[in-house]
C-alpha cells in the first residue's frame, strides 16, 4: 500500500466487510468475526482481509467456510460502494497475530519469573573472593619519586660505588 489512495481503498474495505458481516451475512456458521486489516494490493486488483474469530478451533473453520459462500455477495456490496470500475477480489485469511502476541506474553513472563528468581538468590549471596576480582597493573614504587623515569642522585650515587 504504497500510495494513499490505495489505503483509502483499503480502509474502506475494511468498513464495508465489517458491516456486511455484523448486518447481512446471515449464516449460522459464522461466529464472532473481527476484521483486523485490509490489505490491497498497488493496482488495486486484489484485498485481502484478515480476520480473528472469537472461540474454539472448530469455530474458526465453520467461520472461513461462512466467509468463503459469502464472498460473492461481499465483493459485489465492495464494489457498488467502492463505485471503482473494476471491484477487486477478496480473500479471506485468519489472522494469527492474537495467538502470537498471547505466545510472546508467555515467554515475557517466563523470562521476568526467571529474573526474579536470579534477584532473591543474589540477596544473600557474597563474593567467592574479592569483592573486585580483576587483576590490576603493578604501581612501581620507584616510579612515584622521579615522574620522568630517571633516578635520582641518591640512587645514581650508590650505582657507581
Amino acid at each position: 500500500m504504497s500510495s494513499p489512495r490505495v489505503r483509502k481503498i483499503a480502509d474502506r474495505i475494511h468498513v464495508i466487510v465489517a458491516e456486511m458481516l455484523e448486518r447481512r451475512v446471515k449464516d449460522p456458521r459464522l461466529g464472532f468475526v473481527t476484521v483486523t486489516d485490509v490489505r490491497v494490493t498497488g493496482d488495486s486488483q486484489h484485498a485481502t482481509v484478515f480476520y480473528t474469530v472469537l472461540g474454539e478451533e472448530d469455530s474458526m473453520e465453520s467461520t472461513a467456510a461462512a466467509l468463503e459462500s459469502a464472498k460473492g455477495l461481499i465483493r459485489s456490496e465492495v464494489g457498488k460502494q467502492l463505485g471503482m470500475r473494476l471491484t477487486p477480489t477478496l480473500e479471506f485469511i485468519h489472522d494469527a497475530l492474537p495467538e502470537t502476541a498471547r505466545a510472546l506474553d508467555d515467554i515475557l513472563a517466563a523470562a521476568r519469573a526467571a529474573d526474579a528468581l536470579v534477584a532473591a538468590q543474589r540477596e544473600g549471596a557474597q563474593y567467592a573472593s574479592d569483592e573486585d576480582p580483576y587483576r590490576k597493573p603493578r604501581v612501581d614504587e620507584t616510579a612515584d619519586d622521579d615522574p620522568a623515569g630517571e633516578p635520582s642522585d641518591a640512587e645514581a650515587g650508590d650505582e657507581d660505588a
